[in-house]
């Protein structure tokens, strides 16, 4: 499959990215991956994607002279060399990835148009998010996305004390301003983490928007 890598910092961290060829892809590809078997009943869609993360979070790793390739666990999470902690998102014909010395979460996503996002506000979203996000200054659609990234990187960030399935009321938008959103954590979330605040950097890149939560020492 036909790759190009290149990088940019986001909350202090260095993500790594892949723009990707789908047309270009072969099973054959698959074989890289160690864990390729694994993969027998996945989608084209959800192989190719896989591969691109995959690709991502090796070059991640080298820096830290790893040549290792996550694998899957039981809850189909990345698996990440000891003692390092990573993430990986994909969207369209693009994967991301990073890694940290504490949990992270990362997220990307392509920007809700302004039907969808009319659509699908109050299931992201409570009323009282709503309103902030109305008005945040941003355009609603480009908000209510953030939002929605924004959860996404928080579970995967805080994912070893998440409930099975939290849903997205399991964390509330408190605040919006034009580097990152703030969350707090209800009991639907964790129920040892219920008031929790974290705060989640963002970037809007053309027509996608890339969240990163990351977990304090």
């Amino acid at each position: 499959m036909q790759t190009n890598h290149s990088t940019f910092t986001l909350a202090h961290h260095l993500l790594h990215r892949i723009d990707f060829q789908p047309e270009t892809f072969s099973d054959g590809d698959l074989l890289w991956l160690p864990h390729h078997a694994d993969l027998a009943h996945f989608g084209k869609k959800r192989r190719i994607e896989h591969l691109a993360g995959r690709i991502a979070a090796a070059y991640a790793l080298q820096p830290l002279g790893l040549k290792a390739i996550p694998g899957i666990g039981e809850q189909r999470q990345p698996l990440w060399p000891e003692g390092i902690f990573g993430s990986i998102s994909h969207s369209g014909k693009r994967a991301i990835a990073t890694v940290s010395p504490t949990p992270v979460g990362i997220d990307i996503e392509h920007i809700f148009s302004s039907q969808l996002a009319a659509e699908v506000a109050t299931q992201i979203a409570s009323p009282a998010e709503i309103f902030r996000l109305q008005t945040s200054g941003l355009p609603f659609a480009i908000a209510l996305t953030l939002a929605f990234s924004a959860k996404e990187s928080v579970y995967k960030a805080y994912s070893s004390h998440a409930e099975p399935c939290p849903g997205f009321a399991a964390a509330e938008m408190t605040a919006i301003d034009e580097n990152s959103l703030c969350l707090r954590l209800t009991s639907a979330f964790s129920a040892q983490l219920v008031g929790k605040e974290i705060c989640v950097a963002y970037e809007v890149k053309g027509d996608e928007v890339v969240t990163c939560t990351v977990t304090p020492l």
